[in-house]
């Protein structure tokens, strides 16, 4: 009889996207987040639906774009060398993941991201979840 090992302890992480970046996702399987940009020193996965949410529907949707709330497990003992920033509110917490270390961020994830809520601008159909519950 095979023993089983204990899962590894994960937290769950939101971010917010836009269609491009959904697009790079989808093409990693929905296992990775792509490389950062030059211009973008961190990688901000933010601590909560709510605050992801607020993101998704208020910046990602400017122009008529479409912005995804996405949610993902990312092993708890990675995380544990990152410091949970709150940058307004309570609800506004969030790690900021160097971009030099965004490939052993990917690696610490656990499982599939999986796209939970779908927003769209005024006048470009309704805001959307997406959300299983």
């Amino acid at each position: 009889m095979a023993s089983s090992t204990p899962s590894t302890p994960t937290t769950t992480l939101y971010r917010p996207v836009g269609q491009a970046e959904l697009d790079l996702i989808e093409a990693s399987g929905r296992r990775r987040f792509p490389p950062r940009l030059p211009e973008q020193p961190i990688f901000y996965p933010v601590c909560n639906e709510e605050y992801a949410t607020q993101i998704a529907s208020r910046w990602n949707t400017a122009e008529g774009k479409v912005g995804y709330v996405t949610r993902f497990a990312v092993r708890s003992d990675f995380l544990a060398r990152y410091d949970v920033k709150i940058v307004g509110s309570r609800v506004h917490a969030e790690y900021w993941i160097p971009a030099e270390d965004l490939e052993a961020f990917n690696d610490a994830i656990v499982g599939a991201i999986e796209v939970i809520g779908e927003h769209r601008a005024e006048g470009h159909d309704a805001t959307k979840d997406t959300t299983a519950r």
